[in-house]
């Protein structure tokens, strides 16, 4: 994203979860504030957070560092079967508007289950969260130990 001057409406970033400092240098601040660059004024993104059942303090990290670049963001999680709980982070330049419709053919998501995504039950609610710099790589660091006391 550093070498285009193009702008895009729409980004799905779908990294590996941050379990080294190489992969962990996608999820920090100054990844996002490259980022700002090529997603248009009303443009969106959507980033892959990981578990915020598992990794609770990782996913909040995850979202404070998109906001520290600038970003609004709309966190949300749903049920994957391949991988249980699963968290992602809508961020935008504006404030995100949910639809207030959705068209009727559509399989899975409505306004009441937009809704629901956003809502973290208190095992998962936000938490103080660090920023993930590049200079201290504070997601790889937690998340880390939160998988290591899940696999136990």
């Amino acid at each position: 994203i550093k070498d285009t001057n193009q702008q895009f409406d729409f980004i799905i970033i779908d990294f590996p979860d941050p379990s080294n400092y190489s992969i962990g240098k996608l999820y920090t601040q100054t990844f996002y504030r490259q980022l700002a660059k090529v997603i248009a004024p009303d443009g969106c993104a959507v980033v892959q957070s990981t578990s915020p059942f598992v990794a609770r303090k990782s996913f909040w990290i995850i979202n404070a560092t998109i906001e520290s670049a600038g970003f609004k963001t709309k966190p949300y999680h749903c049920y994957l079967p391949s991988f249980g709980e699963w968290g992602f982070v809508l961020l935008s330049k504006n404030k995100f508007q949910p639809a207030e419709k959705y068209p009727a053919q559509l399989r899975f998501i409505n306004a009441d289950v937009f809704a629901q995504l956003c809502h973290f039950p208190p095992d998962m609610q936000q938490v103080q969260s660090e920023i993930n710099f590049l200079h201290n790589q504070a997601l790889v660091n937690t998340f880390e130990k939160e998988w290591q006391e899940y696999t136990r």
